[in-house]
């Protein structure tokens, strides 16, 4: 648990894999697999399998176990010639029953950790929503999910934020509800339950810099944002490995100025990618029409087929990538391209 502590602490990017569909809308396992090595060869230090962007309805259609299966596999055989410390992070959704059930299957397949949302838990006490989270971590390390309420969230209090950060078994914190406040009342949280061993990482695609680069004090208490768990990271990934070790090298002293026009700049890529202009409803497609122009994945088909890009989203994509070509991996994702789909 140390370890897995110690490898989060360091600053890793996380990406939420994505689900390569076929034209018939069944998995292709062999882009599938090829977006795993691209993970791996990009530098990330973990990777998030049976989350948001791997879709939530993958466990309607029997591919939750696998989808697991493919991506622990493709990562144990990936490392195999350049072995380095790596976390294996599962989705873990629905009531107690369920999340205990994926969390076994989780665990079977070699995940290290449950990403656990509480998407389900729509008009249930806070008290109640913390039960269930203590029922999981008491057979899986936790890594909290602070989710926006666009996308199935729903808006907690400090109070809950206060109370989940006793809970030991959870290791980690993604802090993703798009929102000033309510990501300082889980940073404060954590710091206030003296929880210095719960390590936060930023799900704020659309802050990601500005989280990463901040030092949040409460008196004598200062916490970082140590990496990032994302779905923006599912794509320009090589990009995004070296924007963050770049973050880390700048220390304690004074940011300079650039970073905060990159961080505009990573922003507006993602106010494309996940379609904020039409309150994210083409989130996935965006992710997967990126992925298809590079090559990793055969369609932008989602297992909704009502879940599509949205009337200019395309365009818009073409309008960041050509604006930002600094934290664009085209060239990288070619060079390898071969290799990773073999």
């Amino acid at each position: 648990m140390t370890d897995l502590r110690s490898h989060l602490f360091a600053g890793q990017a996380i990406p939420a894999q994505p689900l390569a569909l076929d034209t018939n809308r069944q998995l292709s396992e062999k882009h599938q697999c090829a977006l795993t090595r691209y993970y791996v060869a990009a530098g990330c230090g973990g990777l998030a399998v049976a989350v948001h962007s791997t879709q939530f309805e993958i466990r309607e259609h029997g591919l939750m176990a696998p989808v697991l299966e493919l991506a622990s596999s493709t990562i144990d055989d990936s490392l195999k010639k350049n072995p380095r410390p790596f976390i294996k992070i599962a989705g873990l959704c629905g009531l107690t029953a369920q999340a205990l059930a994926e969390a076994a299957l989780a665990q079977g397949f070699g995940y290290q950790a449950g990403l656990l949302s509480l998407a389900a838990w729509k008009n249930e006490s806070e008290s109640d929503v913390l039960q269930h989270v203590r029922e999981v971590a008491a057979v899986i390390p936790v890594i909290g999910f602070y989710l926006q309420p666009s996308v199935g969230g729903r808006v907690f209090s400090y109070s809950f934020w206060r109370k989940f950060a006793e809970i030991e078994n959870v290791i980690a914190i993604k802090i993703a509800p798009f929102n000033r406040y309510q990501s300082l009342d889980v940073v404060r949280a954590v710091a206030e339950a003296g929880r210095d061993d719960i390590v936060l990482y930023t799900g704020n695609d659309d802050n990601i810099v500005s989280d990463l680069l901040t030092p949040y004090r409460f008196g004598s208490v200062t916490r970082r944002i140590s990496g990032g768990l994302l779905g923006h990271w599912g794509v320009w990934t090589q990009k995004a490995v070296q924007m963050l070790e770049e973050i880390k090298a700048l220390g304690e002293g004074s940011v300079p100025r650039e970073w905060f026009t990159k961080g505009v700049a990573v922003t507006d890529m993602n106010a494309a990618l996940f379609d904020s202009a039409h309150q994210f409803v083409g989130c996935i497609p965006g992710i997967l029409e990126v992925l298809r122009r590079q090559g990793l994945v055969p369609t932008t088909h989602c297992l909704n087929p009502h879940e599509q890009l949205s009337p200019g989203q395309s365009e818009e994509l073409t309008r960041v990538s050509l604006a930002y070509p600094e934290l664009v991996d085209d060239d990288f994702v070619a060079a390898h391209l071969d290799d990773w789909l073999r």
